[in-house]
């Protein structure tokens, strides 16, 4: 992973054509060895979540080009490069197992998703009131370094939710997600992809509890469609 680390950070103080393009070398090297990885965790995840059924390196991996059409920022590449193991593949809409490397340091480990559906967000919050503190207790099962997402979280309890619950501080969620930032020493070790796996399996049973949600709305979603057709 040192090649990889090396590459990105000189691609994060060089980021053009240019010079990606005079050193594509070390581009397609990096990209190999991230997928390498990327089908390692493929493997590992579905010996204990077998949910995500089959999938390719592609499925898990992302290009390197950024979309800038809407963007402030202009520079041509991403500066880090992630794997996304989850059920269907990145773009499904399911939460999963996300893993990147950072050129810049910020390495990041997260079980969920960076977004959660208003519609799935209200199922989970309802889950959680009447689940009698099970979404507690899946919580205090995941890894140490594992913590919620919270930067995106609303202010107050929102309407139709018990400020003093137990649980009032989940129901402010807006984006269910595990997340844990690694420093280079756990990037370099040489048991990178057992430490990483170790990490997820801690977090399956959040996953499910997240997925479930997904798996009722769109379910319900789809009753109501074959309703129209009748």
């Amino acid at each position: 992973m040192k090649q990889v680390l090396r590459y990105l950070h000189s691609l994060s103080l060089h980021n053009d054509k240019i010079w990606f393009e005079a050193h594509k070398a070390g581009f397609l090297t990096a990209k190999a060895t991230v997928a390498a990885l990327a089908e390692k965790l493929i493997a590992g995840i579905r010996s204990f979540d077998d949910s995500i059924g089959p999938l390719s390196i592609s499925d898990c991996t992302y290009r390197i080009y950024r979309d800038v059409r809407f963007s402030k920022d202009k520079s041509p590449y991403k500066t880090h490069m992630g794997i996304f193991v989850n059920r269907g593949g990145k773009k499904s809409g399911y939460s999963g197992y996300y893993f990147h490397i950072d050129g810049n340091g910020n390495h990041l480990l997260a079980v969920g998703n960076y977004y959660t559906e208003p519609r799935v967000l209200k199922v989970l919050r309802e889950d959680i009131e009447l689940g009698g503190g099970d979404f507690r207790r899946i919580l205090e099962g995941v890894a140490p370094g594992l913590e919620l997402e919270t930067e995106s979280a609303l202010k107050k309890v929102p309407k139709g939710f018990p400020a003093d619950s137990p649980d009032a501080e989940f129901f402010k969620l807006r984006n269910f997600c595990l997340v844990e930032n690694l420093d280079d020493a756990f990037i370099l070790s040489p048991d990178l992809p057992a430490r990483l796996l170790s990490i997820f399996r801690t977090g399956k049973p959040f996953l499910d509890y997240v997925n479930r949600a997904i798996d009722y709305c769109r379910e319900e979603q789809k009753e109501y469609f074959t309703s129209l057709d009748l």
